[in-house]
């Protein structure tokens, strides 16, 4: 019989950060770690004498504190993504030997007069953040719930409160789904406010609501429909263009040249739930295929293993994804 290793905590309230809401940290790491994972005390234990799970036990513990320590947030994606980083003997992957607390904490960002801190909650979301911080052109693909038009919103939303950029440029094709946009009450500005709905969702959970209000007055935000972009040139902007898989090819190009001196982009979208008539003229698999490699454009490409919404909602995309 295996006799079980453990790790003691100092302090009580570190137990239960690391355990989760209804323990269910630990039912993530005891799949992580395929054997039993219980405390008892103010002590954590797996239950197993080999001695590679054990320093792999030990390193993933030791980085979820250190990740605390840094102001964190204790998550079960945490968990997973210091676990993905670590080789089965507990040891950092390939030549870069940060943890995972120091390579989340490095793509942070903090917004002026935010809620709080932004985190990274997976590799591919550090990822994102750090490729956001050294490109102009930032394309991000991936299912919903993976945090792409969040973490847009926050890098640009700190790069306007920080007097980087002069101003949030967001559009998003208008797709319509069995309604004409027509019989929609309203004028432009009331008809298209549904479809960019998710990304006043995500400004609102970043900062408060009279922050929005402030930067729409001083026109440092603007809602734009993808059709009424041409002919203009945005100067010292970031522009996020969102739901870019149902931007058709000529869509993609016209918003791409866009671009004025000083100004970034990003594009974000899925390109599983595309709506066009053809799926095949999507301005988002199109710009991928051709523009993957071309210097300044920086391309991340994120999976079910990235989504942070609700954990129902990654088992959902896998289910789906199964069925291909």
């Amino acid at each position: 019989m295996a006799e079980a290793y453990g790790i003691a905590l100092e302090d009580t309230r570190l137990l239960a950060d690391v355990c989760g809401v209804n323990d269910y940290n630990l039912h993530v790491l005891e799949r992580l770690m395929g054997t039993r994972v219980f405390t008892r005390g103010n002590e954590i234990f797996v239950d197993t004498d080999d001695a590679c799970a054990r320093d792999l036990f030990q390193s993933v513990i030791g980085q979820f504190l250190e990740a605390l320590a840094e102001g964190i947030p204790a998550s079960p994606d945490l968990i997973i993504a210091i676990h993905a980083g670590l080789t089965p003997e507990g040891k950092p992957r390939g030549a870069d030997a940060r943890s995972c607390a120091e390579t989340f904490k490095e793509a942070s960002i903090q917004i002026p007069g935010a809620f709080g801190k932004v985190f990274p909650r997976t590799a591919n979301q550090a990822l994102l953040l750090r490729g956001m911080a050294t490109h102009d052109i930032t394309m991000a693909t991936g299912p919903a719930g993976t945090g792409k038009t969040y973490l847009a919103v926050a890098w640009a939303l700190r790069e306007v409160l920080a007097k980087t950029r002069r101003k949030l440029v967001l559009t998003r094709p208008v797709v319509e789904a069995g309604e004409s946009l027509g019989f929609l009450p309203g004028d432009l500005a009331q008809k298209i406010s549904p479809y960019l709905r998710p990304l006043y969702d995500a400004m609102e959970a970043l900062v408060p609501w009279e922050t929005v209000r402030r930067l729409e007055e001083s026109h440092a935000i603007e809602i734009a429909p993808l059709a009424y972009m041409r002919g203009r040139s945005l100067n010292h902007a970031v522009v996020i263009l969102d739901e870019a898989q149902n931007t058709t090819r000529e869509q993609m190009k016209m918003f791409l040249t866009r671009l004025g001196e000083g100004s970034v982009a990003v594009i974000t979208g899925d390109v599983t739930q595309i709506d066009l008539p053809r799926k095949a003229d999507s301005g988002l698999v199109h710009a991928l295929s051709i523009l993957e490699r071309v210097e300044g454009i920086f391309t991340c490409r994120m999976d079910g293993r990235d989504v942070v919404r609700n954990r129902l909602v990654r088992n959902i995309i896998e289910a789906y994804e199964s069925e291909r």
